[in-house]
């Protein structure tokens, strides 16, 4: 697998670092979970569980290994260390100032492993007035301006359903950050310190909204920008059953053929209309789709080029053919249930494919192991 060289010292918690060092663990990093004794992973008490263990813990936490280590302890500290002279990453997410604190800081521990690759996941990053600030993704959000324009039109701004800060503003850029890092190192021979705010990549995200603003000043409103309620080609229509139809008709082609099967063929040449109009269209369209169920309108656009999808519940993601076909849920043995399933990779590779190959590990499961490991090397080296 690429990265089964790579050792990977992971402290931190919940999401976005679990997240990030997930992706490394299934292509092949020996992921290593420093946990506190007492407490561990915070993710692990969540519900529901599995065993002693959330599902969430499960998910997050595959193909991963746990020692327990008291980072406030000289003891703690020494193993620690003595882990980093054979690591490649260290990945942490405490506020900016808690690794100083003891004594395990980037600036400490690239001098005990010169090559070692240190990734910081906080908030609002290692700079700037905001460095001490508490927060979680709906706060990422909110600075980013992101959550001001979530949301319909006259309402007030929506909370997604998704950690899109934690997962797409933290782990991912932090993933990125990591392989950026060592494939860098191959050159240099030297790690680097990796700054990720989940509140910068939150902002990296709004490419068309931000961009947009910066040339003509002009704010866009909840629930009218082009891809956001502003368009009747690009809207959630409710069915006869209760159910929902999504339709992202934005290019003519595609309207043409919409307008086409619900039989509205004067709508065609207002794609582009105003937003009082689209409004209304909006209007006249729900009632059009209210005259039938979901899977009525799905046979009616089985063979029609318009980029109409139904709303799917997670029963029904479960047992879609192209989520089967590209191995979205997996199955994975528990050493207590037997058969367990988990979201599989994004990331497909067509020669080195990632896998998952164990399951989340108890608190502390792998400290004698890894401890006896590094006594061993000791040994060795001396």
């Amino acid at each position: 697998m690429p990265l089964t060289s790579i050792r990977v010292l992971d402290l931190t918690r919940l999401l976005p670092g679990p997240y990030c060092t997930m992706l490394l663990a299934d292509f092949g990093a020996e992921v290593i979970k420093v946990e506190d004794p007492k407490v561990g992973d915070y993710a692990r008490e969540n519900e529901p569980k599995l065993d002693e263990n959330s599902t969430f813990f499960h998910a997050l936490n595959r193909n991963k290994k746990s020692i327990c280590l008291n980072l406030k302890t000289d003891a703690g500290r020494e193993s620690f260390i003595k882990l980093v002279k054979k690591s490649d990453v260290v990945v942490e997410s405490f506020r900016p100032g808690v690794m100083n604190r003891l004594g395990l800081d980037y600036e400490t521990l690239k001098e005990i492993n010169p090559k070692i690759i240190y990734c910081a996941i906080t908030g609002y990053g290692q700079t700037g007035p905001y460095v001490n600030r508490p927060g979680h993704d709906i706060n990422y959000l909110s600075y980013a301006g992101l959550l001001q324009l979530m949301g319909e039109r006259g309402g007030k701004p929506i909370v997604p359903a998704a950690q899109i800060a934690d997962i797409g503003g933290g782990a991912l850029p932090a993933a990125i950050g990591i392989l950026l890092a060592l494939f860098e190192r191959e050159k240099s021979g030297e790690g680097q310190f990796v700054d990720i705010s989940m509140t910068d990549g939150v902002i990296s995200w709004l490419q068309i909204l931000l961009s947009g603003y910066l040339a003509n000043h002009v704010e866009p409103q909840r629930g009218e920008m082009e891809l956001s309620g502003g368009r009747a080609c690009y809207e959630v229509y409710q069915t006869r059953d209760g159910r929902f139809l999504s339709v992202g008709a934005l290019e003519p082609k595609f309207w043409q053929a919409f307008c086409t099967v619900i039989d509205r063929e004067d709508l065609i040449p207002k794609l582009a209309a105003p937003i009082e109009e689209q409004e209304h269209m909006k209007e006249e369209i729900q009632a059009i789709i209210s005259n039938k169920t979901l899977d009525e309108w799905m046979v009616d656009f089985a063979e029609v080029d318009a980029c109409v999808a139904p709303v799917l519940t997670f029963a029904e993601v479960l047992k879609n053919p192209q989520v089967r076909a590209r191995e979205m849920i997996q199955p994975l043995e528990h050493r207590m249930l037997g058969m367990m399933k988990q979201i599989g990779t994004p990331i497909k590779l067509s020669e080195t494919p990632g896998k998952i190959y164990s399951q989340a590990p108890k608190l502390g499961e792998h400290t004698e192991e890894i401890l006896k490991t590094l006594i061993e090397e000791e040994d060795i080296d001396g």
